[in-house]
């Protein structure tokens, strides 16, 4: 499966749900957000969601100002 990601093309054997996707990077999930086709997708959807062929994932890093 062929997506993007921040991106950068990658290649991943299998569908992978957004939890998957970080796991094979080594992305902690805590402090990061989340956007597949420019649409946020709510951390509690995140294990159920699969990403597509073609899909554009953004990987967010939260970040505390003020």
């Amino acid at each position: 499966m062929k997506i993007i990601v921040n991106d950068e093309a990658m290649t991943f054997p299998t569908t992978l749900s957004l939890v998957g996707v970080l796991e094979q990077l080594h992305h902690p999930q805590i402090g990061t957000a989340l956007a597949v086709n420019q649409q946020i997708v709510p951390r509690d959807r995140w294990s159920s969601f699969h990403l597509q062929e073609g899909d554009e994932l953004v990987i967010f890093q939260a970040i505390a100002g003020g």
